[in-house]
């Protein structure tokens, strides 16, 4: 039985974990519930820990101070979704708590992995049970009980897992909308996995490289897939993920009040603040009520309201990017602002280059660009401050990381669409300073509203609408207006729709998957439904969506 782990185990053990999940994505992407053709939790965790396997494929730490440090900031560049970047919170916390150290005992590492699921809950004021978080931190406490008195490693390991299997099974009841599909949580069965196959490594069951690997967990209780046709987003008890910004009205402020409030009308609450300003992120019905009372604590900067019934699951699927070999890594600065955006589809990404981009990440809907991907292209920037247009809600998270890893200053513009991201570079002011730029852009995106034709990935009953496989799907601001049997009923719904808004500039991007025959049909019926409108065609070759609609 091994008492003291050192840094070459440690790497031997995040090949192990990634190889783990490489093997089993499809497993825990088949726990995702939602019908449309997105990225998956599976993906994204794998893609995530591939990174800090990429860098003990590179080279061999004996320290554990120094492995367990390369693999929380690989992570940390290569997180993927809200999965990947909670993944990425789990390594550092353990990092830090292992700092100086050459080797760890049972009690040292045990504390660690607690220390690592602090990291990951200290942002989460109220955190929901029957996830990841739930999962890591009652195997984490199974296995610091046991470390008082037990001074193997492997069998620490052993515990936690045993614990943490047990609180995944737990997870269908504590969450409604896995218990309603009945399945676990995806996130919490990645967890199972890589602590699976970091033990397996570390008693020698499992080699990096084992052409065996695939059958790593071919002893755990099959979990089985969602039933798409049964899951019903009424489920969900709070409806809108709300996040917003707000600047304080004194420096020393009391939130414990507004706390209590935000508890009151919804779930999932976590703020975040400091000298200047606060931060909410929270579920609830009653998006309205919740701004409207913050305005007691400082002024409103930014907002985003989302209908989590029509959210799509975390969205990753790995992608190919060739850097020309003799283009720098990092551009000094020429000029004070330069632009980063991320699309997919050749002529979306030459418009942007045309509008003044600097440089294009290619990343989407369904290829999720990484942490790294997004500061690779930032440092290439040859400005001082960097703006970002994330253009999905999925890739927010990991743009918003880059500001703490260069020295260029980054600004992340919240645009979840890319028309958003189109719209704020038809306003840029060159001769404006920054804070004048911020606030424009995050006040023109907000005049935007996109509708989105796309396609049915798999049958379902979805939000009260009958689905199959095959059908076209309609979508205005996320919301799902339904679904139907040929373009033409989809066109119609979506003019329904668009007429609540009076549009005066419509820009129609057609896809990748249409011929310029069909764009050209779309635009007319679009022209002739709204003659008072200005109207733009575009061919985008954006993939995954037949049509993106911009009204404003």
């Amino acid at each position: 039985m091994k008492e003291m782990i050192n840094g070459l185990q440690f790497g031997e053990m995040i090949l192990c974990a990634y190889e783990a999940l490489e093997a089993n994505k499809q497993l825990i992407n088949d726990l995702n519930v939602f019908p449309v053709p997105d990225g998956d939790t599976g993906t994204n965790m794998s893609l995530t820990m591939s990174a800090a396997a990429n860098e003990f494929k590179k080279a061999k730490y004996e320290s554990l101070s120094e492995a367990t440090n390369k693999a929380a900031s690989a992570l940390l560049r290569g997180a993927r979704g809200n999965s990947g970047v909670i993944l990425s919170l789990l390594f550092r916390g353990l990092a830090k708590s292992v700092k100086g150290f050459e080797s760890a005992n049972a009690q040292e590492f045990a504390q660690a992995m607690r220390a690592g699921v602090d990291a990951a809950y200290k942002a989460v004021m109220k955190p929901a049970e029957g996830t990841i978080l739930t999962v890591s931190r009652v195997g984490t406490t199974a296995a610091v009980d046991l470390a008082k008195n037990e001074e193997s490693i492997e069998l620490i390991l052993a515990c936690a897992l045993a614990a943490a299997k047990d609180a995944l099974e737990e997870t269908t009841e504590q969450n409604p909308v896995l218990k309603r599909a009945g399945v676990v949580d995806a996130g919490g069965k990645g967890y199972v996995t890589i602590l699976d196959a970091m033990l397996a490594s570390l008693q020698g069951r499992m080699v990096s490289g084992s052409v065996e690997i695939a059958s790593a967990d071919e002893e755990e209780e099959d979990h089985g897939s969602a039933p798409f046709g049964e899951f019903d987003t009424a489920e969900i008890e709070f409806a809108y993920d709300t996040v917003y910004i707000v600047r304080k009205l004194q420096e020393e402020i009391d939130l414990d009040p507004y706390r209590a409030f935000l508890e009151s009308i919804g779930d999932s609450l976590v703020i975040s603040e400091d000298d200047e300003v606060f931060k909410v992120h929270v579920h609830t019905n009653v998006p309205g009520d919740a701004l409207n009372e913050a305005a007691k604590y400082g002024v409103l900067e930014i907002a985003k309201i989302e209908n989590m019934r029509t959210q799509h699951d975390e969205l990753v699927a790995s992608k190919e990017k060739a850097a020309e070999p003799t283009e720098p890594e990092y551009a000094p600065a020429e000029k004070e602002f330069g632009f980063v955006s991320v699309c997919a589809g050749e002529g979306l990404a030459q418009l942007f280059r045309e509008l003044g981009v600097d440089r294009v990440v290619t990343g989407g809907q369904t290829m999720n660009p990484s942490t790294e991907d997004i500061l690779r292209e930032i440092n290439r920037t040859p400005a001082e401050t960097v703006f970002v247009f994330p253009n999905n809600k999925n890739i927010w998270m990991a743009a918003q990381q880059c500001e703490a890893l260069t020295d260029k200053k980054v600004v992340v513009i919240p645009t979840r669409t890319v028309p958003q991201g189109i719209t704020a570079m038809l306003n840029m002011d060159p001769s404006a300073d920054e804070a004048t730029l911020t606030e424009t852009f995050n006040e023109v995106i907000g005049g935007v509203h996109t509708a989105l034709v796309t396609y049915a990935a798999r049958d379902s009953e979805f939000d009260g609408h009958s689905i199959k496989a095959g059908e076209y799907l309609a979508l205005m601001d996320g919301a799902l207006l339904g679904s139907f049997d040929t373009m033409l009923a989809t066109m119609e719904t979506l003019n329904s729709a668009l007429e609540q808004y009076d549009p005066e500039f419509i820009s129609v991007y057609y896809g990748e998957d249409v011929d310029e025959e069909g764009g050209e049909k779309t635009y007319a019926y679009l022209a002739k439904a709204f003659p008072d409108a200005e109207h733009s065609i575009i061919n985008g070759g954006q993939p995954v969506y037949y049509y993106m609609i911009s009204v404003e």
